[in-house]
């Protein structure tokens, strides 16, 4: 991203990444959206301890991929997504798989703007939080909180610190472990990415 732009202050962040996902969306395919739903979520939903059917939301939802995976195997789903030409697509993607999710024009960080207002069993977000300026991030820790039903799982993708050329993108543990109080960071793992990426597992506490 532009270091010029995001040196400016929080609002010129925020615009910085609008502007730079929405360049990805008009060149063509994003560099994230694969059209192959993670292993890792894969394995939270149909895997050996498997989370029962419930109600999920989605931050960042893209081209609606894991939206409609996810309501296909029973969920009810809401995602969400700031960038009209993603929630365009993945309009397209949902009507041809017959499946029902609620898709969101809007921005993660301010659920309250948006109707959706929970309560959720589980949150997925493919790298979405690691890409908001801080300035923003405890408004999304606090918005998923306020959703959260007791015991809710968050799966989260991120990048580490340094990864993008600006000067706040990434996440690490000890950020969320700050960030989501009342929320249990049970797991961390490495991904596969040839530069630092992790999932992080995260369990809200009772209500």
């Amino acid at each position: 991203m532009d270091k010029a732009n995001t040196a400016q202050g929080p609002d010129a962040d925020e615009e910085a990444v609008r502007r730079e996902l929405e360049r990805y969306y008009l060149a063509g395919k994003p560099p994230w959206d694969t059209g192959v739903t993670p292993p890792e979520l894969v394995a939270l939903i149909e895997g050996h301890d498997a989370l029962p059917p419930g109600r999920a939301l989605e931050l960042g939802c893209g081209t609606g991929t894991n939206a409609v995976y996810l309501a296909r195997h029973g969920w009810e789903v809401a995602a969400v997504d700031m960038i009209d030409r993603a929630i365009e697509q993945a309009r397209e993607k949902v009507d041809a798989a017959g499946v029902a999710v609620r898709l969101l024009h809007g921005d993660a960080t301010r659920l309250d703007e948006l109707d959706a207002p929970g309560p959720y069993d589980l949150f997925f977000d493919l790298s979405c939080y690691c890409g908001i300026p801080p300035h923003r991030r405890d408004a999304y820790a606090a918005g998923l909180t306020r959703r959260a039903a007791p015991g809710a799982r968050l799966l989260m993708f991120g990048y580490g610190p340094g990864t993008l050329d600006d000067t706040f993108s990434g996440v690490t543990a000890d950020e969320l472990r700050a960030r989501f109080a009342g929320w249990e960071l049970v797991d961390v793992t490495p991904g596969t990415n040839p530069f630092p990426t992790f999932w992080f597992t995260l369990r809200a506490g009772a209500a």
